[in-house]
């Protein structure tokens, strides 16, 4: 961190620490995060690596890691499914902290909710963690910038609003309820209307192997566009998570 400091290359601290500060759920790491612009990946590891540091991507859509010994550092500057890169609203909407001694800021509430509530895998799931930062968060929270930043995709964010109702009852009200209605409504005027001519399958965009059976039948959300992800970055991604579904496989 004193490195980019000292660089002048702006960052955010995320991952467990981030969700400590605004839940006070501690969570042992062996890793730390960090989020930096698109732009700024290359330049931070180039200086990682002149100080003695290993550095360099481990998907070049979204993930670097820098490594001390047993120690690695990671690098986000989108999420694995190709959405949600790292900008400048990140920034200037960031909360201050202290951690390891440094005032710093880390990645707002909202912005880790964007990015949680997308991962689904099978050895993995957020959905408690975006709970957990609606409980700690949702009287605070900028709600329409978050409504904004899932866009089309609405229907993630309703998942995890339903849910939260279920997970802790006593807090429903903490759900601003015309936006409860305003979804509501639009998933029940999207229920009577004709489907779109391409079958498309958005469940690539919350896990990266569990709907590859599906792909026969449908287009891959992440290769129409919407995605950062290019097909070779998508196959590589996309073979990892299958060696990694095979050794959690019981």
């Amino acid at each position: 961190m004193q490195l980019l400091r000292d660089n002048k290359i702006d960052f955010l601290v995320g991952g467990a620490y981030a969700l400590a500060e605004y839940t006070r759920i501690n969570r042992d790491t062996k890793d730390f995060d960090l989020f930096l612009r698109p732009k700024d990946v290359e330049p931070a590891l180039a200086i990682w690596r002149k100080a003695g540091y290993q550095a360099d991507y481990t998907f070049t859509h979204w993930l670097a890691k820098v490594q001390c010994e047993e120690v690695y550092i990671d690098i986000i500057f989108r999420s694995g499914n190709g959405l949600g890169p790292v900008d400048d609203v990140w920034f200037e909407r960031a909360r201050e902290a202290a951690i390891f001694g440094l005032k710093v800021k880390t990645v707002p509430p909202e912005e880790m909710i964007w990015q949680k509530a997308y991962i689904m895998e099978r050895e993995r799931f957020d959905g408690a963690d975006v709970a957990h930062l609606l409980s700690a968060c949702g009287q605070s929270l900028d709600w329409a910038r978050l409504v904004k930043r899932f866009g089309t995709d609405w229907r993630v964010l309703l998942g995890h609003l339903i849910l939260f109702g279920f997970i802790f009852p006593s807090k429903r009200s903490l759900i601003p309820m015309e936006l409860l209605k305003e979804f509501c409504e639009k998933a029940l005027r999207e229920q009577t209307e004709p489907a779109g001519p391409d079958p498309v399958c958005n469940g690539t965009l919350l896990s990266r192997i569990q709907y590859q059976s599906d792909l026969g039948e449908f287009l891959d959300a992440r290769l129409i566009g919407r995605s950062a992800l290019s097909s070779e970055e998508l196959r590589h991604w996309v073979e990892a998570g299958s060696e990694l579904a095979r050794r959690h496989k019981p």
